[in-house]
């Protein structure tokens, strides 16, 4: 093959003295070009040039035939050659363009693209096939029109004009690609499938389309691909990628090597290999396929934009913002870099300014780029956010939200400072920086530049930590305090390895070191998460970064984080923690992640076995009493069948929930607290906030047991940290009893998952009062303010009335607004009276208040 191929410019040259092989057929040559017959499109074009050497359909299908195999230097040959002959072709020239390009022949691609912008000065009125309008779109796109004209008067017409022509769809859909426009791609290509249902680039489009949100239709697209066209280097390419993300290292090889088999040349294949090699801390094989990737264009800004990508993902921000640099380097103007730097810069922390500056740029050069029009709308979204700092913290917040938890959300970020660098013996240089977003949408943008991502309460890069607020999830209580501390542990376990840590490992410490700050914090066994560990869900400690990636389903991305922990945790209670560190210091230093678990524990296929019969005997011992099996559709389908099944299965999980529903839903309150007692007696550790104990607190406050459904919900306050509707109940019953430490512990717990609610501020702020504890009462009242209550007239005046006796000369404002709101409040006018140094005769009093 080699020897042929050495031969090629020379026959290129001879106008490609033909092979002995039968007459060539267009349609059939582009018909195995399009299935992967790359080596036999070169034998028949080479045939067809010297058969039909009037059409430039043949010199154009074997320029991609020799591309698609790596031989550029032909490429540009069969490209560059017939143009004498074809001086005005437009999809000739621009191909020959590309190819000089692709072998780093700067000079002559620049003469080339001059070529191409006289034929569109001169003779655009003579492009008029279907073709060569999708052409002329293609080629106005890289000179920088606006893409929505671009579709509107080229590529949409074709399509309608000539629906079967797959040029249009293609080119459709890889603009919104990049543009990062992933919806209207998926619908582009989708249509496009229908319409060329074996057509490899539709399917290929379509699951880079579904690469961002959609694992499973990805796969399947990715599947179809290679189904019709095995040697199809893109799709290798982009299962390389997923496989580098899911850190299956091996199987990425595999694919890269598939692709090098097709293309040896092919630069993004090295490029991966030397991400692969940089993760593996291999130097010297990165610095040989860098090579490799920019051999024969030395100044390719895609290669190091690649890296520099890829590295990005694997948290290596710096090695990635130094990379993207490069690539400007190459070439300024290269927008997916500046992009990519944009966002790598936020997420280092400390160089905001450039990084707004560079999304701006990016969004004014090119107005329809997704994430960059993004960016800049989130940063006129944040920049009125408020900075708090503290010695090792900047937050920042929204205003009135800074108001009202900010210095309660630096308080627990120092505390989580002082615990976790202590513990794991780090000292951490740098202010960590922390934003918190009241608006879920720009959580997403900030976080991962697209909207989405639902399920995610913050996130940490190293320096720079994002998290939702408490406004952002309304229906969705969690424990704000938890989501920091949590954050902050990846803070420091990133920084101790240098950011090189596999997912799983980083988030199973996260999750543990909450349960050990506050046993009902975290990831808790629960009876989906039992069924998953003794079903066919428990991933091998060896795949469980792949768990992260593509979890089928919300409840097993939850499930991952929990057996994380759990491998976290029984690592640390068999071998230590001291062996944990050391751990993570080889991690930082570079060394592969089952390695140094066989150097510090046991060899990867002894832990994932022992794991897993760990595991299985916590599952096991959860609830060990119960019958967890699902009862069948049939046995529960009435309530005879349920009461029958549940006579023979006395102890089943399933039937004396449903029964126990039953009861209540038919308000049979005390019927009811049988099998909620029962279920609690043989499962006392149920961490859900609508869990047993909620349910039998209900039958005990319809049945006005007021001592037994206070110490229920205590229970299930103590379990469940976001069972709010537990913890406004509680604060109702201690307030009734004037219990005001209790009163005050569940108001805090409250506000721990939700701070924007008046209550537990003004149940805190009362029993504060109640108790002496003023500057308590005063801090809750102000909070109180913030959050624009129904009644701020009694708020004010509650205020003053503090303040007044702490001498602060902030009073008479206070009782001031609260006159404003309701002039002829009485208790109001007493005090301001009082504080003016007159009578509070109640003739006095009377008459300022008429």
């Amino acid at each position: 093959m080699r020897g042929r191929f050495s031969k090629m410019r020379s026959l290129l040259a001879s106008l490609l003295i033909p092979f002995s092989l039968p007459a060539a057929d267009l349609a059939d040559a582009q018909q195995r070009f399009a299935h992967g017959g790359y080596d036999e499109v070169v034998q028949l074009a080479v045939d067809g040039i010297h058969d039909d050497a009037g059409n430039v359909e043949w010199p154009l299908l074997l320029g991609e035939a020799l591309t698609a195999t790596g031989h550029y230097a032909e490429a540009r040959d069969a490209l560059t050659k017939p143009l004498d002959a074809f001086p005005y072709d437009l999809r000739l020239r621009f191909a020959a363009f590309e190819a000089v390009r692709r072998v780093g022949d700067a000079e002559e691609a620049v003469n080339q693209l001059a070529e191409v912008k006289r034929l569109l000065a001169t003779r655009a009125w003579a492009y008029r096939t279907p073709i060569e309008r999708v052409m002329l779109g293609r080629i106005l796109l890289l000179f920088g029109a606006d893409p929505k004209q671009v579709l509107d008067q080229y590529f949409d017409p074709v399509k309608k004009a000539q629906p079967d022509l797959r040029e249009s769809w293609l080119a459709s859909g890889q603009l919104a690609l990049d543009k990062n426009d992933f919806a209207l791609a998926a619908k582009t290509f989708n249509l496009a499938a229908k319409k060329f249902p074996e057509d490899a680039d539709v399917w290929f489009g379509l699951a880079q389309a579904y690469a961002p949100s959609d694992a499973e239709a990805t796969a399947d697209a990715l599947a179809k691909t290679l189904n019709f066209n095995p040697n199809h280097t893109g799709a290798r390419l982009l299962l390389a990628d997923h496989n580098i993300d899911a850190e299956n290292y091996a199987e990425a090889d595999t694919q890269l090597n598939a692709a090098l088999k097709v293309n040896p040349q092919l630069p993004a294949a090295h490029a991966y290999q030397a991400v692969l090699a940089n993760l593996r801390a291999d130097e010297k094989s990165e610095k040989a396929a860098r090579a490799a990737a920019l051999k024969l264009w030395a100044n390719n800004p895609a290669v190091p934009h690649l890296m520099g990508r890829k590295l990005a993902q694997k948290y290596r921000f710096a090695e990635g913002a130094a990379l993207q640099r490069e690539a400007l380097k190459f070439d300024p103007a290269f927008l997916p870099a500046k992009a990519q730097l944009a966002n790598d810069l936020l997420r280092l922390g400390g160089h905001d300014d450039e990084a707004w500056q560079l999304a701006e740029e990016v969004q004014k050069a090119d107005p329809y780029d997704v994430v960059a029009f993004n960016l800049t709308s989130l940063h006129d979204a944040i920049k009125n956010f408020r900075t708090l700092t503290s010695q090792h913290f900047a937050l920042k917040m929204d205003p009135r939200e800074a108001d009202i938890y900010g210095a309660e959300a630096l308080k627990l970020l120092e505390s989580a400072h002082a615990a976790i660098t202590k513990k794991y013996g780090l000292e951490l240089r740098d202010r960590t920086i922390v934003e918190i977003f009241p608006d879920q949408k720009d959580f997403a943008i900030r976080t991962f530049g697209l909207p989405g991502g639902a399920g995610y309460l913050g996130v940490c890069f190293g320096r720079v930590i994002t998290a939702n607020s408490p406004a952002s999830r309304p229906g969705s209580p969690a424990s704000w305090e938890a989501v920091l501390w949590h954050e902050f542990t990846h803070v420091v376990t990133l920084t101790l390895t240098r950011n090189k840590m596999p997912r799983w490992l980083s988030e199973g410490i996260s999750v543990f070191e909450e349960r050990q700050q506050r046993g009902a914090w975290g990831e808790q066994m629960k009876p989906r998460y039992r069924a998953m560990i003794l079903g066919d869900d428990l991933t091998p400690v060896s795949g469980l970064s792949g768990a992260f990636l593509n979890p089928k389903t919300p409840a097993h991305l939850g499930f991952a984080y929990y057996e994380s922990s759990l491998v976290v945790e029984w690592l640390t209670q068999k071998w230590g923690l001291e062996k944990m560190k050391r751990l993570l210091a080889d991690l930082g230093r570079g060394m592969e992640i089952n390695a140094a678990l066989a150097a510090h524990f046991e060899a990867i296929g002894k832990l994932d076995a022992e794991f897993a019969a760990h595991a299985q005997q916590l599952a096991k011992n959860t609830g060990p009493q119960l019958d967890w099996t699902p009862p069948g559709r049939a046995n529960l389908a009435s309530a005879e069948a349920a009461d029958k099944f549940l006579a023979e299965n006395p102890n089943n999980f399933t039937a004396l929930f449903a029964q126990a529903q039953k009861f209540l839903d038919a308000h049979e309150w005390e019927a009811a607290k049988a099998p909620l007692k029962k279920l609690i007696a043989l499962y006392p550790e149920q961490h859900d906030a609508d869990s047993a104990y909620s349910l039998l607190a209900r039958a005990h406050r319809e049945l006005g047991e007021t001592d037994a459904e206070t110490a229920t919900l205590a229970r299930l306050a103590d379990l469940a940290p976001d069972a709010t509707d537990a913890f406004a109940r509680l604060i109702e019953l201690a307030t009734a009893r004037k219990d005001w430490p209790r009163v005050l512990d569940y108001s805090a717990r409250y506000a721990a998952v939700n701070p924007l609610r008046p209550e537990p501020h003004r149940a805190a702020a009362e029993a504060s009062e109640a108790t002496g504890g003023m500057s308590t009462a005063i801090a809750a009242y102000r909070t109180l303010l913030a959050l624009e209550p129904a009644d701020p007239a009694e708020i004010h005046f509650r205020l003053a009335r503090l303040l007044h006796a702490a001498r602060d000369p902030e009073a008479k404002r206070h009782v001031l607004l609260a006159l404003e709101e309701t002039p002829r409040f009485r208790a109001a006018l007493e005090l301001l009276l009082e504080m003016d140094g007159q009578s509070s005769a109640p003739a006095r009093v009377k008459k300022a208040a008429e």
